[in-house]
């Protein structure tokens, strides 16, 4: 493995990807980004050739292309891992016509990577959706973006645009979808490409079954997609040259906080949180811990930071995983108490408001935590906080709760000594201060589904 991460904004002169005979190097996904604004279909083409379209051999034959997703074992990139070539299987064997959505809504406030695919590489996660649509033999491509992403949205546009000359498998649609931390998850995608609100819904069915009108739907991750481009092009082989035999190839991470230069950089899977920061500049403040993959993610302690690399293998042993690539963190300044408190309220706030345990629990974890912060909590602040806890994991329609559960409890077993000098002394010095943890200024679920291209 190698172990030096690429930044995004640092775009090669001359830049090419290698080929299968050529020795493992970064980056890949990242190759060729401009400084500024999109790379246009020439270049693009320029860089990666023509879009790698394999003819099927009887209607009912498997797209070898499933195949060698497969033996790449590309993990999904929007948090779960699910395996890419399952998803791509179970929608190619239904019956009927079949859908494909990509998914670049990027809900995660702390996550940066798939807006920048979409703003900055529109080409690649396009060539992605239509391998994606020829595999499992779809007519309709559906690229589904946040409404407040406006340079995602114009690059998205152009792009379509601009591919109006090439003959592709699928027709594509761009749609915008409101802002919220809830309104990408597949489900929510669903009911609201379908006219409903972008809210979760109780499953079964999934939406490989029945999802966008009803029809067999695959809905993966825009970097997912992007890698799928780079493997349809450079095969299995290439794509696990870089990273761990149990989670091959690279990932986008969006590293924030006290950093020179935070940003999204390409890392291969193992490579360590220290090369990370390096390749950021180094740190601007020391470092009092580390939020790995985000709101749903877990907490590391400071002290353990040199000692971390970035696979979900090794961070195993810390509770944590890459999850969707988000790296946050916070400085010794900032208080933890205070900053997991405000982070608490806000996905309690982003519940969908159709579960109790979720509506209702969430809730009053935050409430509890703002006791705690307060110093007004009574001596069983913290088992209440256990009780809520075990009420609200694995209820409801979605994985939110146990998403936000995990968070909070993941930040009490951190800064135990933070949360117990709050707990009699109140709010410190620190408490005043600017948050660090990124959180939007404002989010809703509503409207109904805004077609902004097509082809």
């Amino acid at each position: 493995m190698s172990d030096s991460p690429w930044l995004m904004t640092e775009a090669p002169s001359e830049a090419t990807l290698p080929g299968p005979d050529a020795a493992p190097t970064l980056p890949r996904l990242l190759a060729g980004i401009p400084a500024h604004g999109a790379m246009g279909l020439d270049a693009h083409l320029a860089l990666h050739g023509p879009l790698p379209l394999e003819r099927r051999r009887g209607r009912r034959a498997e797209s070898p292309l499933i195949s060698r997703i497969e033996r790449a074992r590309l993990g999904g990139r929007g948090g779960a891992g699910f395996p890419t070539a399952t998803k791509l299987r179970a929608v190619a064997q239904g019956r009927g016509r079949a859908v494909v959505v990509i998914n670049a809504t990027e809900g995660e406030p702390a996550s940066e990577k798939d807006r920048t695919l979409a703003t900055a590489l529109p080409h690649l996660l396009l060539d992605g959706g239509q391998l994606a649509a020829a595999a499992v033999g779809a007519e309709e491509l559906i690229v589904c973006v946040c409404e407040s992403a406006h340079a995602s949205i114009a690059s998205m546009a152009t792009a379509i645009s601009e591919r109006g000359r090439l003959h592709e498998p699928a027709r594509v649609n761009l749609t915008a979808v409101p802002s919220g931390f809830l309104a990408g998850q597949e489900s929510a995608l669903v009911n609201y490409l379908n006219g409903g609100p972008a809210i979760p819904t109780f499953t079964p069915p999934l939406p490989f079954e029945q999802g966008v009108k009803r029809r067999r739907t695959l809905i993966n991750n825009a970097e997912t997609l992007a890698h799928v481009a780079l493997i349809a092009r450079h095969g299995s082989r290439w794509f696990r040259e870089l990273g761990m035999p149990s989670q091959p190839g690279s990932a986008l991470i969006t590293l924030s906080g006290p950093v020179a230069h935070p940003g999204v950089y390409e890392i291969e899977h193992g490579a360590s949180l220290s090369s990370l920061i390096d390749a950021a500049g180094g740190t601007t403040a020391d470092v009092s811990a580390a939020l790995l993959g985000g709101y749903a993610g877990t907490w590391i302690d400071g002290r353990f930071l040199h000692g971390v690399a970035l696979s979900d293998e090794h961070l195993a042993a810390h509770g944590a995983s890459v999850g969707a690539g988000v790296v946050l963190l916070l400085s010794d300044d900032a208080c933890p108490v205070a900053e997991t408190t405000r982070v608490a309220r806000w996905l309690a706030g982003e519940s969908s408001g159709q579960c109790g345990p979720c509506v209702n629990g969430l809730g009053a974890l935050a409430g509890t935590l703002e006791e705690i912060a307060g110093g007004m909590a009574d001596a069983n602040a913290e088992q209440r906080v256990a009780r809520l806890s075990s009420l609200v994991r694995r209820r409801g329609a979605c994985g939110h709760p146990d998403g936000a559960v995990n968070f909070i409890t993941s930040a009490l077993d951190t800064f135990v000594a933070d949360f117990a000098d709050h707990a009699r002394h109140g709010r410190c010095d620190a408490c005043g201060r600017p948050g660090e943890l990124p959180l939007p200024r404002q989010t809703r679920h509503a409207g109904r589904p805004r077609e902004l291209a097509r082809s």
